[in-house]
């Protein structure tokens, strides 16, 4: 049976809730993950893609798509303490975490936010359904963390708007159907107010998709080459040259999907649990490091920052939902998550040593690979050093860097030199 907005009810108890998932779940309503198997998104074939499709079709029809997502658009209206309550009671499970980010943490509520209802209608509901995947086009090859130093464009032509230029580091656009993308739309002013966001069907002769190929031989990153695409009023989200309050929000949610605390997807429950740290137990033993000082202190570090990390999550969740922090208390939960991340990683390979530097060797393959790349968690989803930068600006009431391009056009900003 399709999910509709009276399969449940807003008022209905986290309990009630709870039990409903539990009897789904117990049913048959999402397979079990075979034993030893972790559900990886990105590093993994274009098959799971197709399966996360398939999972997500599954929890529609179950009745459990888009816990918070308003019931208007296809979700069910209710809590953050209902989506933690799935979230417990699927565990184990096959989940499509494929859809968590970015479409259903930021690309999604960026639409709930700010789209019109017509927006609203015709994109919430099918990606709630596994039909529809998102991608944002925001990084670009000259741009650094400088997003609104964006240099693709999207010339009005009439009716029309015919965008070209090119972004970078967009995580398997291979696979989703829409983009989220910011173009200028007018060099005549400064930076910041000649922008406009889109949302741009990806599969078309004029987007050229390219994969970059990561240490690990992975290659979900990707670079996009626009040559004419042409868009239509219908696909500007906000307003024309106003882009950037649209990527604000955006950021917003990123911040919040990559600190673990936002409230419209589900996180891998092991994460910072019992389960989690007994990982990191076994890799000791392997490594014949159980009674090992040391080691018992890295497994302890761990379990702290695992502690620390759930805790400041839901306490950054539950003051944004009554208001007691502002929006950019997100960049907390992110920055915090980061660093968290990054030591987590340098942990594990600590405990198993020289056994994780051989792929194909004792220790778990990926715990050398996650060594190599431990620095990324501290850069996706916008760097620590941003982070840093907006907590001291718009939370501590610090004055702001000085920005010599904000107030001049940006036709007129130098970039670069010969």
């Amino acid at each position: 049976m399709a999910q509709t907005a009276t399969t449940t009810e807003a008022a209905e108890s986290v309990e009630s809730f709870r039990s409903r998932v539990r009897a789904w779940v117990q049913a048959g309503g999402l397979p079990l993950l075979p034993e030893g198997e972790q559900w990886d998104p990105i590093n993994s074939d274009d098959d799971h893609a197709s399966r996360a499709r398939e999972l997500q079709r599954m929890i529609w029809d179950g009745g459990f798509a888009g816990i918070c997502y308003p019931t208007q658009y296809g979700g069910l209206g209710l809590t953050i303490d209902h989506q933690k309550a799935y979230d417990e009671e699927t565990a184990g499970h096959e989940l499509p975490f494929i859809f968590a980010n970015p479409t259903h943490s930021i690309c999604g509520p960026t639409i709930l936010d700010c789209g019109t209802e017509e927006q609203r209608q015709r994109y919430i509901r099918p990606f709630l359904r596994g039909e529809e995947l998102w991608v944002q086009f925001m990084s670009e090859p000259s741009g650094g963390s400088d997003m609104a130093g964006a240099l693709s464009t999207a010339t009005r032509d009439g009716d029309i708007f015919l965008l070209n230029g090119s972004k970078i580091w967009s995580t398997y656009a291979y696979r989703a159907d829409f983009a989220l993308c910011l173009a200028r739309t007018d060099w005549s002013v400064p930076k910041h107010r000649g922008l406009t966001m889109f949302m741009v069907p990806i599969h078309q002769p004029s987007i050229t998709i390219q994969h970059i190929q990561m240490v690990d031989g992975n290659k979900e990153f990707c670079q996009e080459f626009f040559d004419d695409v042409v868009l239509t009023q219908d696909n500007v989200l906000g307003e024309v040259n106003d882009g950037w309050t649209i990527a604000n929000r955006l950021l917003f949610h990123e911040r919040m999907a990559v600190g673990a605390a936002s409230p419209y997807v589900s996180v891998p429950y092991a994460a910072g649990t019992e389960q989690s740290i007994q990982e990191l137990v076994e890799a000791a033993r392997r490594a014949g490091r159980v009674d090992d000082p040391l080691a018992r202190q890295l497994v302890g570090r761990a379990e702290t920052t695992d502690t620390i990390s759930l805790q400041l999550t839901e306490r950054i969740r539950a003051g944004l939902e009554t208001g007691y922090f502002a929006g950019p208390a997100g960049s907390i939960a992110r920055l915090y998550e980061g660093g968290a991340r990054t030591e987590r990683a340098s942990i594990t390979f600590e405990l198993t040593g020289a056994d994780a530097l051989m792929f194909g060797g004792p220790a778990d393959r990926r715990t050398g690979l996650e060594f190599v790349q431990r620095q990324r968690s501290c850069i996706g989803g916008g760097t620590t050093e941003m982070a840093r930068n907006i907590i001291s600006e718009r939370i501590m009431g610090m004055p702001r860097e000085r920005t010599p391009d904000k107030d001049i056009p940006f036709s007129e900003v130098q970039r670069g030199s010969k």
